[in-house]
């Protein structure tokens, strides 16, 4: 897991949300972040199943839930991957990277100095901070997030900025502020999409405890020594069959099942098995969201993959 987003608003996508606001978290009234035609937004509810897919689904769990790893309080923190959006004239800060310093995109990135943890200021976690840019549609995330003399400057282990509205993919090798490469924000469940406009457009993100030493598009990264083949390589994509009956479900649980048939979701990180990441929201009714959990992986198909990187 990892780092805080900025993100940043194209004229077009401010024409149609004129009254996107400031702040931590802020609604973004079901803001379509990537382009219509990017891998996260695209149909995947006619694409062939993977030979691997049995495979891979029984090494992840087939018996195991869908688990919602956001809209509860943890550890007295709300629960989650925060974000924050700002406006174009955010006063951009230094980030000192560490680690993976040759493969992060060098600063200053326009953290402000309130930018929210993930998992909070005293955290041993992920510690993420994503940022948003409204005006220039841009993504700013950093993963192990330490700030600096209150805020002046930022120490991370990795950071990637992303421009929202012609997204590239990462180098061939290269993390993110995510293990597999790629973006954490455009793959979260927000609030303002489940339960605002009620339906969900985007594949969602999720984790696997145990990943293989590989990637395959739309990642960029691997992060496992694990070199069995039924393994879930980084960037793998799997969708909720078209056969499970969704009618007895309801409100928030349905929208996601609905999209998990449509866009599915995409491994972008070693975590809890088939945990799926979402956006902190005192909105959130956690009751509505727990009936995923009788959703199964024996449920779910691994969508067939591309060209595979192991090394």
């Amino acid at each position: 897991m990892r780092a805080f987003l900025c993100l940043l608003v194209t004229s077009a996508a401010l024409a149609q949300h004129p009254q996107l606001k400031t702040g931590p978290n802020v609604d973004l009234g079901g803001a379509l972040l990537m382009p219509a035609n990017d891998e996260w937004n695209r149909d995947v509810s006619k694409d062939e199943v993977d030979p691997l897919s049995d495979a891979i689904i029984a090494s992840i769990g087939a018996e195991t839930g869908l688990h919602e790893d956001f809209g509860i309080v943890w550890k007295g923190q709300p629960g989650g991957i925060p974000y924050y959006v700002v406006s174009g004239d955010q006063p951009k800060v230094p980030i000192h990277f560490n680690e993976a310093k040759d493969e992060s995109d060098p600063g200053p990135y326009p953290i402000p100095s309130d930018a929210w943890i993930e998992g909070g200021p005293q955290s041993d976690g992920d510690r993420h901070v994503l940022v948003l840019d409204k005006d220039n549609w841009k993504l700013y995330e950093i993963y192990r997030a330490f700030p600096v003399d209150g805020g002046k400057a930022w120490n991370a282990y990795s950071g990637s900025v992303f421009d929202l509205k012609q997204p590239k993919p990462r180098p061939a090798g290269w993390t993110s502020a995510d293990a597999a490469g790629l973006p954490i924000l455009p793959g979260l469940a927000r609030y303002d999409e489940i339960c605002g406009t009620k339906k969900l457009t985007h594949a969602l993100r999720f984790t696997v405890k145990k990943s293989r030493r590989a990637y395959v598009p739309p990642a960029s990264h691997f992060a496992s020594p694990h070199k069995d083949e039924n393994l879930p390589p980084m960037g793998m994509r799997v969708r909720l069959k078209a056969s499970f009956d969704t009618s007895k479900f309801t409100g928030a649980a349905k929208v996601i099942l609905e999209g998990l048939k449509t866009h599915g979701m995409i491994l972008a990180d070693n975590g809890g098995d088939w945990f799926i990441s979402g956006a902190p929201d005192d909105r959130w009714n956690h009751e509505e969201l727990t009936p995923i959990r009788k959703v199964k992986g024996k449920d779910l198909e691994v969508v067939k993959m591309g060209p595979m990187t192991t090394r």
